[in-house]
């Protein structure tokens, strides 16, 4: 049972739930920017990861993902619903994803994804990280959008900036300039 269902949750209680949802959005921010550093420090190093298609190692998820995702396209990752049960060092934890993706190679075609990432999140020198992950997809939608192979400046016109890929979203200045130029 999560300490919420014995009483009132403890300062580390919470500070552990903090780090938790802080990984996953590790994780988005990772996916949709093309930011290995950022994907690769939301998994253990022997993370396994179910994940559609995929059903094997993180780091063998990772590879395979940003190969594609280098590629191009556009994507954007929303995690919501989160619901984590502590237990010590591990954690079961489930959250709700939405995903829009268009790749590179058929910018006009727009998947909708929506899921739930059902992760076993261990802390390990006081790191909480996903161990195991398996990807529960509860919706998809694929439809063609003809407008999605414009580029930016017509597609998006006044609102600028666009998102890009690591490190030259506009994300990562803010990210050097609040960190002090490192």
């Amino acid at each position: 049972m999560s300490a919420a269902a014995h009483g009132p949750a403890t300062l580390q209680e919470l500070l552990d739930r903090e780090a938790i949802r802080d990984c996953l959005l590790r994780y988005c921010r990772g996916i949709d920017r093309c930011d290995e550093q950022a994907l690769r420090s939301a998994y253990w190093e022997d993370a396994t990861d179910c994940h559609g298609a995929w059903n094997g190692s993180a780091a063998g998820f990772i590879d395979q993902a940003l190969t594609k995702l280098r590629q191009g396209g556009r994507r954007v990752h929303q995690i919501g619903n989160v619901l984590i049960e502590l237990h010590g060092d591990a954690a079961a934890v489930e959250s709700s994803f939405f995903a829009l993706q268009a790749t590179a190679a058929q910018p006009e075609r727009e998947t909708f994804l929506c899921g739930r990432y059902a992760d076993r999140f261990e802390r390990r020198g006081g790191e909480w990280r996903v161990a195991a992950r398996t990807v529960i997809y509860d919706w998809i939608e694929e439809r063609t959008r003809p407008e999605l192979k414009q580029d930016d400046a017509a597609l998006f016109g006044a609102r600028q900036p666009v998102g890009t890929a690591a490190p030259h979203d506009t994300v990562y200045a803010l990210l050097r300039a609040v960190r002090g130029g490192a």
